[in-house]
């Protein structure tokens, strides 16, 4: 453990390590074989407003409801060379929900090893002409040019302090980018593992800093999966960044899933930005980590953009899960919709924060905002804060959030249909859940995450061999 006056000075002193590590490597030119160096502004500019901010505390509006205490107290490190990618020995992955992966599905996986590449366990298949899915830190050797214009634009070091952490120490991750026109019709994989070494007598634990850069031309078409796991019982911190930018007429349909081990920290933050006409819908699930923390924002930039934000948390134990989101509807004609529900059980923790803003030029915004929140023990608590902030008239929109247990007289008609408590207790929960795999569209993965739900529901097997 650290001192609360080291807390910033730990991570200003990794900075400058990491700095001299890797001092001319965030990018290269291959046809003129001239280094490019827009990243190192990037990274200090980040540093600084992290050594000027530090960690959130209670004071911050935006994080009073959730203690970092944790994780800034712990000394965290950046992985060694010898403890990524390729460079370790290759993990176990039979023990690693794959949602979107098998011999018999038709998608493009992408696997990072503590936060870099791993070629020899990604398998990419031909993709159309154009696209292009890969690591972003080899994409940065060969065609930096091209990733310029978008990387860290579209998520500000200063939206979080962990969002400029990232910013300064980010290394890999995938990057996307899909040319007009094109549709990628097989699904991309990208998984995030963490591993590292075992024990309260090893090193330091980890911090990893994913960042990935998806750009989708005018136009263009993709199915995007980022799964973060872990694999085995050390702990670590993972603070990753997604950056999408949907030119126009472009459709993504994204999904992320959080299945982190019961001692990580999980910090992860999407943000889009939407052209005219483009369409994003995001599904997140978080199922893991002692501690976590989603941000999700969109920002619709032109006449017409669509979004979609859903999402399922469900937390037993002490675990604690925020879920912040933020829509900013800043032209007119623009749609959105957002449903999130939460299963809360034991002594954990939940808090969801869903913000919509109409700016003064978006009329004719039609959006709807829905949390539902079903609590299982009486020890379990979430705090539920939908906000509104219209500055324009010609406007549909509405909130709602709801806090409930489950219903004693379902329970006991259950029960006299042949159930146990324990497997009509299960079935409600489940009808509970059950609306938002309506809204994930790839059959694969929707056929996993049931398995992940059901097998947190004990006694659901019982149902089917009720005489309902």
């Amino acid at each position: 453990m650290i001192g609360l006056a080291q807390e910033t000075d730990q991570y200003v002193a990794a900075f400058s390590r990491f700095l001299q590590e890797r001092a001319g490597q965030d990018g290269r030119s291959e046809a003129s074989g001239a280094r490019r160096s827009f990243l190192t502004p990037i990274r200090r500019q980040a540093i600084a407003r992290f050594a000027e901010v530090g960690f959130p505390t209670a004071s911050d509006e935006e994080w009073r409801k959730t203690n970092v205490a944790p994780i800034a107290k712990t000394a965290f490190r950046v992985p060694p060379e010898t403890m990524a990618g390729d460079s370790m020995a290759a993990p176990d992955l039979s023990m690693v929900p794959r949602p979107m992966f098998s011999d018999a599905t038709a998608a493009h996986e992408l696997v990072f090893v503590n936060g870099r590449f791993s070629r020899r366990l990604s398998r990419v298949g031909p993709l159309p002409r154009g696209i292009h899915a890969g690591s972003l830190a080899r994409t940065l050797a060969s065609d930096a040019n091209e990733l310029e214009p978008y990387l860290a634009k579209i998520a500000d070091p200063k939206l979080s302090p962990f969002t400029a952490l990232n910013a300064a120490f980010m290394e890999d991750g995938a990057c996307v980018l899909i040319p007009d026109g094109k549709v990628l019709a097989d699904p991309i994989h990208l998984l995030f593992l963490a591993t590292g070494p075992e024990g309260e007598t090893a090193d330091a634990p980890l911090m990893l800093h994913p960042r990935n850069l998806i750009v989708l031309g005018a136009d263009s078409q993709a199915t995007l999966v980022e799964t973060y796991a872990g694999i085995g019982s050390s702990r670590y911190l993972t603070n990753a960044v997604t950056e999408i930018v949907s030119q126009e007429g472009s459709v993504l349909d994204h999904y992320r899933v959080q299945l982190e081990t019961d001692r990580a920290f999980h910090v992860g933050r999407v943000q889009a930005a939407l052209d005219r006409g483009a369409r994003i819908s995001s599904f997140s699930v978080s199922l893991g980590a002692a501690l976590s923390r989603n941000d999700a924002a969109v920002a619709l930039t032109a006449e017409g953009a669509e979004c979609a934000l859903n999402g399922l948390y469900m937390a037993s134990g002490s675990q604690h899960m925020d879920n912040h989101t933020t829509i900013d509807h800043i032209r007119p004609r623009c749609t959105s919709r957002e449903l999130y529900k939460g299963v809360l059980d034991g002594k954990s923790r939940a808090v969801f924060n869903g913000k919509i803003i109409v700016r003064p030029d978006a009329s004719n915004t039609d959006s709807r905002q829905t949390n539902r929140n079903l609590l299982l023990s009486e020890e379990a608590l979430v705090d539920t804060k939908p906000e509104l902030q219209i500055h324009n008239n010609d406007v549909k929109c509405n909130h709602a959030a709801a806090i409930g247990q489950l219903d004693e007289g379902a329970i006991f008609y259950l029960r006299t249909r042949g159930l146990d408590q324990e497997a009509a207790r299960s079935l409600l929960i489940h009808a509970f859940v059950s609306e938002m795999m309506g809204h994930v569209k790839l059959e694969p993965l929707r056929d996993e995450l049931e398995a992940l739900l059901l097998a947190r529901l004990p006694g659901y097997g019982g149902v089917k061999e009720a005489a309902l």
